[in-house]
Parts: C-alpha cells; sequence; structure tokens
C-alpha cells in the first residue's frame, strides 16, 4: 500500500472510531486516534497475518498490550475481514464480544489484554516459544508511554534482550498524556530510548503520524541482529481533531452531535 492509500485510510479509521465510540456511548477516543496510523500501517503493510491464516502457526503475531485503545483495534480488524463490520454496532452493548478490551472472542484478537503491563511480558514468552520452535513468525506489540512505568514491562525488556529475542518488535504509542495527567508529571520514564538501549535494545525513533517513516521503521524490523526492537512513536493524543488534540479530557470521551459533525467536517478537510 502507497503513502496516498495509507493516509486515506487513516482517515477513514478515525472516523468509524469516532462513529463507534458514539454507538457504544463509551470509549478511549484520545488514544484510539494516537495509535491508528501503526496499526494502519502494521495491518496493511507489516503484518502477515489475515483471516486466512489466523490459525497458521506461522503467521505473525499483534498483542494489543494499550488494550482500553481497543476501538482502533477493533475498526482495522473488521477493515481486513476478520468479522463482519456491522458487528460493530454492539460494541459495548449487554451480551456482545466487543467489549471495552481486546478479547479472544473476537477473531483476529491474539490476547486478552487491557490490565496494563502484560501485553509486552506476553509477547516476549511468545517471540521465545517462535525461537524455541524454530519458527520464523514475529511478534509485534504497541504500549502506552503511560503503562510503561508497570514493573512487569522492565523484567520483560531485560529478558527479551537476554535471550536476543530479535523477531520481537514493541511499539511505544508515546503521546505524552495518560489518564491522570501528563506522563512526565505520573511517573516520568524519559528517556526511554537510552533505559531500553541500556537492557540490550535496538531503539528507533519517529513521528508516529508520518505514515512512511512508520511503514519505513517497521519494514526494517529487527533494527540489529540479535537484539529486541523497540520503535519510539511520537504521537498526539485525539490526532486528527483540534479541540481532541493534546486534551487530557477526550482520554475517554464521547462526542456529542455537534462535536462530531465538527470531527467529521475536520477529519475531511
Amino acid at each position: 500500500m502507497v503513502a496516498s492509500e495509507l493516509i486515506a485510510k487513516s482517515k477513514e479509521y478515525r472516523q468509524k472510531i469516532l462513529k463507534y465510540i458514539i454507538g457504544a456511548k463509551a470509549g478511549h477516543t484520545g488514544g484510539s486516534l494516537s495509535c491508528i496510523d501503526i496499526l494502519n500501517v502494521l495491518y496493511n503493510v507489516v503484518l502477515n497475518v489475515s483471516p486466512d491464516n489466523i490459525s497458521s502457526p506461522d503467521r505473525d503475531r499483534y498483542i494489543q498490550s494499550k488494550g482500553h485503545c481497543v476501538e482502533a483495534l477493533f475498526v482495522v480488524l473488521a477493515d481486513k475481514g476478520f468479522f463482519p463490520e456491522e458487528e460493530l454496532n454492539t460494541l459495548c452493548h449487554y451480551q456482545s464480544h466487543y467489549i471495552g478490551h481486546p478479547t479472544r472472542k473476537v477473531n483476529g484478537v491474539e490476547q486478552n489484554t487491557g490490565a496494563l503491563g502484560h501485553g509486552l511480558p506476553i509477547s516476549v514468552g511468545t517471540a521465545l516459544a517462535a525461537k524455541m520452535d524454530k519458527k520464523k513468525y514475529r511478534v509485534f506489540t504497541l504500549l502506552g508511554d503511560g503503562e510503561l512505568p508497570e514493573g512487569s514491562n522492565w523484567e520483560a525488556a531485560l529478558t527479551a534482550a537476554h535471550y536476543k529475542l530479535d523477531n520481537l518488535c514493541a511499539i511505544v504509542d508515546k503521546n505524552s498524556l495518560q489518564i491522570t495527567g501528563p506522563t512526565a508529571e505520573v511517573c516520568n520514564t524519559d528517556p526511554v530510548d537510552l533505559k531500553f538501549e541500556s537492557f540490550g535494545w535496538a531503539v528507533k525513533q519517529v513521528d508516529g503520524h508520518d505514515l512512511q517513516a512508520v511503514k519505513e521503521a517497521l519494514e526494517s524490523v529487527p533494527f540489529e541482529e540479535g537484539k529486541p526492537s523497540l520503535l519510539i512513536a511520537h504521537t498526539i493524543k485525539g490526532k486528527g481533531v483540534s479541540f481532541m488534540e493534546h486534551n487530557i479530557s477526550w482520554h475517554h470521551g464521547v462526542p456529542n452531535a455537534e462535536q462530531y459533525a465538527q470531527a467529521i467536517a475536520e477529519l475531511n478537510a
């Protein structure tokens, strides 16, 4: 998929994220809008996974550690044909499998996530299993910068480097905001790059909304042979909608009719 097609996809995905959050009357709007460009590139360019090979032991694995931004994942999975998109009209409704966090009851979801700090450890175990089984599949996981302080992340980071898991790529959606405030004020983990490098990871940084840059970075995994890869994607919470950008009140928030109309107009501009 070329750059212009990726840009069009991101616009489409952002509009659908807002549509289904309104239908659900709930959702993590800001974070879903900040990470959607990353998911766009992963599923439309990078990952060897599809509805046809989802049961194959050789498929690539994607694990969304920042599971609260499930709306972004669901929209992309529906677009790729893992399930009929109309099923998202039941998002967060009674007895629906489409709940506020990823669940394996939804086709295409690899792991139940949402409790922060567990996606990276699961991904490390999955990548280690591939090495032990001599499989060629790769493991990608997406973390929020607000979940990095969780202790299990750092144990997993040490373990990944110890076992030289160059089939693992962790991506940090670094939008610099979390539910209670700026990440630098809640629990500062900067400099993230130097911390992971000191643990033995190969690190790259990109503008997480520059689709070509994200594409080139993810296509270059592993960044260094014998080391796990970390991509720090600098993003904007609420990206694409002016009144949501950099606005902590949209960590989880549902637009009203007027706000929705303005958001769609801006995304179509």
